[in-house]
C-alpha cells in the first residue's frame, strides 16, 4: 500500500516538475477532490484546506449551488465575446453594482488584470477629469505589496522574487511606506498624483492589519488632495475579513451586510471569491465620473463578462449573504486568534498571531531565511491541515469560511500539537 501511495504521488510530481515551468514551490500533496472545508489527495488522504486557494475558496470547495450555476449555464452558452451581447452579462452588472453599491462595473478574469484595469481608469480619469498632463500621472503604491506579477505591478514591488531580471520598469509609480499617513500625505502634495492603490491588508506580505483609523485616514487624505483611493480587496473582500469587504471596517452592520462601509474606495476591486474559486472572474467597480471616463475600444477582454463568468459569479455572491459568511469569518477569526494566543503564550518557536476575520497569521521565532516555517507546514499537512509559509518565517492561515466552530477547534489542535511536537526535535 505504501509503495501505491508513493507511486500515485510521485507519478503526478514528476509530471509537473518535468513537463511545467518551474515557478512555484507547491508543498508535496497531489490533490483530486474537495467539499467545503475539506481536499482529498490522490491516494485518498483527507486534509482541512487551510489556504482556500489563497481566499478564493471562501465558499468552501464546490460548493454545489455555485457548481450548479456552471453546469446549467454551460449547456446554454459559454463565450460569446464583446463583440456581441449576451442575457446573463447584463443581468449580473445589474446584481454586482446593487451590491457593492457603485454605478458601473467593468468586468474581467483574474485578480491582476483587474488590477491592471484599475490603473489604467485611474490614469484615464486623471487626464480627463483631474487635468494631470499628458504622461506625467503618478500612482501611490505601499511598500510591501502584492497586486499580481504583471510588469506593471511588479514595477511597484520590493521583493526581489517578483521584479528581479524583469525590467525596465513602469514608469509613473512612487513606493510609500504602508501604515503611515505622514508619508502619503506627503506624496499626495505631488499635483501628478492619479491616485493611491492599496490592500486593506496586506496578505502576501504576512498578513500585516494596519492601526485603526489608517484606512479611513488614507481615504479622507485622497479626497483632500483630489486622488482617488483604489482598494485592492482581491484577497481580503468578499467576507474574508469578518466584513463584505475589509474598507468597511467598524461598520455597524449586523448578521447581514447593510451596504453602509466606513471607506468606500473610488475604486474597488474584487476577484478570487467573487466566483468562490469556480471560475476566473474578477471585477473593477467604480461610479460614472470615473468608468465612463474610458470608451469603446480603450480597453476589454475576450472572457471579461462571459456568460459563464455572470451565472457563477451571481451564485456565489448569493452564498455569501444565504449563509451569512461574513458574520461565520467574524466569530471564527476571534475564536482562532485567541486559541493561537495560548500557543504564543506556550511555545518560544511562536512570536505573535495577527489577522482579522479568517485571514490570519502566525511568526515563527526563525529568520526569513530558515525552514522552519516550511518544515512545519509539511508536518502540519502530514497531520492532516495544508498551509503555505510566506516571506519565510510567517505562515498564513485562511480556512474556507463556511468552517464550523468544532472544525475550527480540531484545526486549531493539530496546529498546536504539530507545533510543540516540532519544537521539541529541535
Amino acid at each position: 500500500m505504501e509503495s501505491t501511495t508513493h507511486s500515485q504521488s510521485t507519478h503526478f510530481i514528476a509530471l509537473e516538475d518535468k513537463h511545467g515551468a518551474h515557478n512555484y514551490h507547491p508543498l508535496p500533496v497531489v490533490l483530486s477532490r474537495g467539499e467545503g472545508v475539506y481536499v482529498w489527495d490522490v491516494e485518498g488522504k483527507k486534509y482541512y484546506d487551510f489556504l482556500s486557494a489563497y481566499s478564493a475558496v471562501n465558499q468552501g470547495h464546490c460548493h454545489p449551488k455555485i457548481t450548479a450555476a456552471l453546469k446549467a449555464q454551460a449547456d446554454n452558452l459559454t463565450l460569446t465575446s464583446r463583440a456581441f451581447y449576451n442575457d446573463q452579462l447584463g443581468p449580473y452588472e445589474k446584481y454586482v453594482t446593487a451590491y457593492f453599491d457603485y454605478d458601473k462595473v467593468l468586468p474581467m478574469n483574474t485578480g491582476v488584470e483587474a488590477v491592471e484595469t484599475a490603473l489604467k481608469l485611474c490614469r484615464k480619469w486623471a487626464y480627463q477629469v483631474k487635468g494631470v498632463a499628458e504622461n506625467q500621472a503618478k500612482i501611490i503604491f505601499a511598500k510591501g505589496n502584492f497586486h499580481g506579477r504583471t510588469l506593471s505591478v511588479i514595477s511597484a514591488s520590493l521583493d526581489p522574487a517578483a521584479r528581479n531580471d524583469y525590467g525596465p520598469y513602469m514608469p509613473g509609480i512612487e513606493l510609500i511606506e504602508y501604515n503611515n499617513l505622514a508619508a502619503l500625505e506627503k506624496a499626495l502634495d505631488d499635483k501628478n498624483v492619479a491616485g493611491f492603490i492599496v490592500e486593506p491588508i496586506q496578505g502576501e506580505a504576512g498578513v500585516f492589519v494596519p492601526d485603526e483609523g489608517y484606512l479611513k485616514g488614507a481615504y479622507d487624505l485622497c479626497k483632500q488632495h483630489n486622488a482617488l483611493f483604489i482598494a485592492d480587496e482581491v484577497q481580503t473582500g468578499i467576507a474574508r475579513t469578518g466584513k463584505l469587504l475589509a474598507t468597511c471596517g467598524n461598520c455597524s452592520c449586523g448578521a447581514s451586510c447593510e451596504r453602509k462601509p466606513e471607506i468606500k474606495p473610488d475604486i474597488l476591486v474584487l476577484g478570487k471569491a467573487l466566483s468562490g474559486g469556480v471560475f476566473p472572474v474578477s471585477a473593477v467597480l467604480a461610479n460614472n465620473d470615473i468608468m465612463m471616463t474610458m470608451k469603446p475600444g480603450e480597453h476589454g477582454s475576450t472572457f471579461g463578462g462571459n456568460p459563464l463568468a455572470c451565472a457563477v459569479a451571481i451564485a456565489a455572491l448569493e452564498v455569501i449573504e444565504d449563509e451569512n459568511l461574513q458574520e461565520n469569518a467574524q466569530q471564527l477569526g476571534k475564536l482562532f486568534r485567541e486559541l493561537m494566543q495560548e500557543l504564543v503564550d506556550t511555545s518560544d518557536l511562536v512570536n505573535l498571531v495577527r489577522g482579522k476575520g479568517l485571514l490570519n497569521a502566525i511568526v515563527i521565532n526563525d529568520d526569513e531565511e530558515s525552514k522552519t516555517a516550511w518544515n512545519i507546514c509539511v508536518a502540519l499537512k502530514e497531520n492532516g491541515l495544508l498551509a503555505k509559509p510566506t516571506h519565510g518565517n510567517i505562515i498564513r492561515f485562511a480556512p474556507p469560511l463556511v468552517m464550523t466552530e468544532e472544525q475550527l477547534r480540531d484545526c486549531c489542535s493539530i496546529i498546536e500539537r504539530t507545533i510543540l511536537a516540532y519544537e521539541k526535535t529541535m
